[in-house]
């Protein structure tokens, strides 16, 4: 693990905090770069759950 001097918004880390519900700085931004793809890898399921439920034509068809 790395140490690195940053500048922090301020109120942004208290956003962070409450949402994530953690207590110091290190913790808080620990775990929102953990969670910074979660939200893409959902979308990703559900539009291959969604395609996976499609119809599709069987494909000896797909090209005639």
């Amino acid at each position: 693990m790395g140490k690195h001097l940053i500048d922090l918004d301020e109120a942004a880390l208290r956003a962070a905090r409450a949402e994530l519900g953690t207590k110091t700085i290190k913790e808080t931004v620990n775990q929102a770069l953990r969670g910074a793809g979660r939200d893409q890898d959902e979308a990703v399921k559900k539009s291959l759950d969604l395609l996976a439920q499609a119809d599709l034509a069987a494909r000896e068809q797909a090209w005639r």
